[in-house]
Order: C-alpha cells, then sequence, then structure tokens
C-alpha cells in the first residue's frame, strides 16, 4: 500500500475530533464548529427509529436543519456534499418542515464518537442528515447523507446540468419526466449521467452504456431492489430500494427515464 493510502487509512481508524461545517446560502455563508453546534439553543437530544444507515435504532444530539438555514424559501435548492464525493440534491421544502417528517443536523461528540458504519468503516460523522417520521414525507435513503462537510445552496439540477434533461417537447407532467424528477431524489447523491452531475461514487448510467441497454427483461429493476442479489461483492456501495421507499409504480418511471435518456447520449 502506496504511504498516503496507507495514511489515509490510518486517519479512518482515529477517533473522532472536532469538525467544521460551511453552510453556504445566496445570502450568506457560516462555518460551524462541532462545539458550537453541540452547544447551539435548539439542539437537542432525538431518537431515530430504523436509521437508514446503522440498520437499527440510533440516539444523537441533534440540531433542527431549519434552524441553519434562516432566509432560505421552500422553493430554493440545496445540495449536501460528503467527504467520500456522494452530493445529495435537496429540495428546501421538506428540509424547513417542522411537523411530520422533519430534518435533523446529527453531530457527532468527540468525546462519544459514534460507532463505524462497518468493520473498518468510518462513522457516519461528523454530520449527519437524519430524520424523524421519515414515512410521513417519503423520505428516501438518498436523503439521508453522512460524513457532510457542507450544505450549499445552488441553481436547481435542471438549470445546472441541461444534459440530464429529457426531450424538451414533452409535457411537464409526461411519465418520462417523472422519471427525472425520481432520478434526481433518488440516483444522482451517487451517479452522473452524460457526463453531468456532481456526484463521484457511482458510474455513469448513459456514457458508455446505459444500463437498459445491458440489463435485460426485468433484471435492471431486480438490481435496483437488490443490489447483491445479482452482484454480490464485498465492497459495494449502492443500497437496496424497497418498496416502501421506491414504489413499483415509481420505480416503472424511473426506468422509463433511463431508456428515454440511452437515446439521447451526450459525448
Amino acid at each position: 500500500m502506496k504511504p498516503i493510502f496507507a495514511f489515509l487509512a490510518l486517519l479512518l481508524t482515529l477517533p473522532a475530533s472536532a469538525a467544521q461545517l460551511t453552510v453556504e446560502l445566496d445570502h450568506s455563508r457560516k462555518t460551524w464548529e462541532t462545539a458550537d453546534l453541540l452547544k447551539h439553543p435548539e439542539a437537542q437530544t432525538v431518537q431515530i427509529v430504523d436509521d437508514v444507515s446503522y440498520k437499527r435504532n440510533m440516539t444523537y444530539r441533534a440540531v433542527p436543519l431549519a434552524a441553519l438555514l434562516a432566509g432560505l424559501k421552500p422553493d430554493d435548492h440545496l445540495q449536501a456534499v460528503a467527504l467520500d464525493g456522494f452530493a445529495a440534491e435537496l429540495t428546501a421544502t421538506p428540509l424547513l418542515q417542522k411537523n411530520g417528517a422533519r430534518a435533523w443536523l446529527a453531530v457527532e461528540d468527540p468525546a462519544h464518537p459514534w460507532p463505524p458504519l462497518a468493520d473498518g468503516k468510518p462513522s457516519a460523522g461528523p454530520f449527519y442528515l437524519v430524520w424523524t417520521d421519515p414515512q410521513a414525507g417519503h423520505i428516501s435513503p438518498e436523503q439521508w447523507p453522512f460524513q457532510i462537510s457542507a450544505i450549499k445552496q445552488l441553481k436547481t439540477v435542471a438549470e445546472r446540468f441541461p444534459a440530464l434533461l429529457p426531450d424538451p417537447t414533452l409535457a411537464a407532467d409526461d411519465p418520462v419526466n417523472q422519471g427525472f424528477a425520481l432520478f434526481q431524489k433518488n440516483c444522482l447523491a451517487c451517479h452522473r449521467l452524460n457526463g453531468a452531475g456532481d456526484a463521484q461514487v457511482g458510474p455513469d448510467l448513459n456514457v458508455p452504456y446505459n444500463p437498459t441497454e445491458y440489463f435485460s427483461g426485468d433484471f435492471l429493476k431486480r438490481y435496483i431492489r437488490d443490489p447483491q442479489s445479482l452482484r454480490h461483492w464485498p465492497q459495494a456501495k449502492m443500497p437496496a430500494f424497497a418498496a416502501s421507499v421506491l414504489p413499483d409504480s415509481e420505480l416503472e418511471l424511473l426506468v422509463g427515464y433511463l431508456k428515454h435518456m440511452a437515446g439521447r447520449k451526450q459525448p
């Protein structure tokens, strides 16, 4: 193992330390220290049932995310950037809710570090977006980014990445456009398409080949439902999308968008 990679591996095994989170909005920019967030006047202990990342109930010291997004409007758009290249695209509306599904920024206390996500892996810290009552808001696993380093206000995905757009002659409520919305919610945090997107985790889903071009029959849907059932390897990162998270009707729309984009490849 090269020295730099050995050093990085060592860092991942060290205890949690104080960290910084940058919240960059159009009208303000603030860097929060771990200690400041733990002492935030709205910080409280929250219980998370069946945590998406830990697969069990967890308890965190957390701040309502809305408390860190003063001045943000419901139709604004955010991106949560993680240390591993995961880039979650988030609409502001659910993040600002105070009832039903509610977003919290969980803060890892260096004095009481969280457990590792798996053997040899780091924890979900230093900052982790968690939800109470997520079922009330149809929150997907991709809306639980962990190891967050920054939260940025950006233009919408469609404005930033026109290469992702379906045929502009399609109606706004066309099934392909509905599938595009689901792609943004469930896939864009890890994948690019036509080279467009900010994620650095998974492969591009259109170039050189779209998965609808090499998964025959219903195998693509089966793969999305449970990736390990078709391709099993220890380093796999793609989560399973259960029907409770992505109903069959939405899965059909998502695959429809991918099929449509197979005919809209861009270099």
